[in-house]
């Protein structure tokens, strides 16, 4: 737009170029300045319109990045948390043998056999962005532990973790699923 005085001393200017000018060129010379205006006002507006429109398209573009991105990295979140409860019973068959079982010439290989198994599935976690959430020791977190009950304890501060009873876990930066957790409290 222009300013006031640049204005004026346009407006001035053709003043004086419209002396001895007919009437009824004034008159459309009067209609054309309206139309310019009008024109500019609209070419304005379409500007206007056009900055937001980049603004819109950017800002969808930038959205569907970062879904695209989370899809990749969190795909495999609903057969992670169908595996977890294959781990865990693993983890429970590994835990129920006993060491005479563990000693016994005929049982070793299939004891190691099992063993190995259950170190393949935490590679594989690892691989991909699967980690187990540490909890015994630590302070309950409620982002990352469950607690399922209070045992009285003078050996441990209390909302401390005393004992896991399911072990949680993350997949990448969120929670797949939280550790089930005993927590200390203060002796009554």
């Amino acid at each position: 737009m222009i300013d006031e005085p640049k204005q004026a001393a346009l407006d001035e200017a053709a003043e004086k170029e419209l002396d001895g000018v007919p009437e009824e060129l004034r008159a459309g010379a009067a209609e054309d300045e309206d139309a310019l205006a009008l024109l500019r006002a609209d070419l304005d507006a379409a500007k206007q319109e056009l900055l937001y429109a980049r603004a819109d398209t950017q800002n969808l573009r930038r959205r569907m990045e970062k879904e695209v991105q989370d899809a990749r990295s969190y795909a495999a979140t609903g057969f992670a948390r169908d595996i977890l409860s294959v781990a865990d019973n693993l983890a429970r068959a590994i835990d129920a043998i006993p060491a005479e079982v563990r000693e016994d010439e005929r049982m070793k290989g299939f004891v190691t056999g099992v063993e190995a198994t259950q170190r393949e599935l935490e590679k594989v976690f690892g691989q991909n962005g699967i980690t187990r959430i540490a909890a015994t020791g630590l302070p309950l977190d409620p982002n990352q532990h469950q607690a399922m009950l209070e045992v009285p304890t003078a050996e441990h501060e209390p909302g401390t973790v005393v004992q896991e009873m399911q072990a949680g876990y993350m997949i990448k930066d969120r929670l797949l699923r939280p550790a089930m957790v005993a927590v200390a409290k203060k002796p009554d």
